[in-house]
């Protein structure tokens, strides 16, 4: 198992930004994927973006691209979500999740491990 802990959330106003990181622990992860989702109250868990371990290959929300980018830190073993220009709709709890074959899903169903989440809002 991958053990995942979600940091940086807060309160932000419109238009600011904010980096999450997901640090993982547990395994070693260079033939592994990672991914943030987000759920706001009431609707549904959606997909921000991925990344590989190995060679850095990312994907991202058609909606999203241009405003969020991923990154990580192999050697920290952290996956980072820079945001910016952060908007109300953005309000939600930001989960980071592991896939242990390596794709760059867009369904959460193909992630194995997850963390608690941490959660961000934006104020008008």
């Amino acid at each position: 198992q991958v053990q995942l802990v979600e940091s940086g959330g807060g309160l932000v106003q419109a238009g600011g930004s904010l980096r999450l990181s997901c640090a993982a622990s547990g395994r070693t992860f260079s033939s592994y994927s990672m991914g943030w989702f987000r759920q706001a109250p009431g609707k549904a868990r959606e997909f921000v973006a991925a990344i590989t371990w190995s060679g850095g290959s990312a994907s991202y929300a058609d909606s999203l691209k241009g405003r969020f980018a991923i990154s990580k830190d192999n050697a920290k073993n952290t996956v980072y979500l820079r945001m910016n220009n952060l908007k109300p709709e953005d309000t939600a709890i930001y989960y980071c999740a592991s896939d242990a074959l390596g794709r760059l899903s867009i369904g959460s169903s193909d992630y194995d491990d997850w963390g608690q989440g941490t959660q961000v809002t934006v104020s008008s």
